[in-house]
């Protein structure tokens, strides 16, 4: 089998790069900086789904963007989010967040509406988070 992208990951967020295991994609809201990694493996719904080493290469790269995102947007606080009860397949929400954003201090996961990204601003954010 063969790793396959959710649509619904798909239509809701732009690639960004493929990592050793993970894709990286900048979430289509341009209320926050988020990104999404999604392992490339077939039919990942927990972390534990994943073999061992494939977990230890998750949690380095959730750390390597986390850090990224953290310096370069210098956040007040990183978000990291995992789910899975609307879209099934592994996914984690990296999210730079600011007290001063509309839904400090709760998670922006359902907050509001989201306002995707001008091509303009989407490339500019993706030329940021690529590692």
């Amino acid at each position: 089998m063969h790793f396959k992208l959710d649509p619904q990951l798909d239509s809701s967020s732009i690639l960004v790069q493929d990592l050793p295991l993970c894709q990286l994609r900048l979430k289509n809201d341009a209320r926050f900086p988020w990104v999404v990694l999604i392992p490339r493996r077939p039919d990942i719904v927990e972390v534990f789904d994943l073999e061992a080493e494939d977990q230890q290469a998750l949690w380095m790269e959730i750390m390597r963007v986390g850090h990224h995102m953290h310096q370069t947007f210098k956040a007040h606080k990183m978000n990291i989010e995992i789910l899975g009860n609307k879209v099934r397949q592994l996914h984690i929400h990296i999210i730079a967040r600011f007290t001063t954003d509309s839904a400090w201090p709760h998670s922006v996961l359902n907050h509001g509406v989201s306002e995707a990204y001008d091509p303009h601003q989407a490339q500019e954010n993706i030329q940021k988070i690529k590692l």
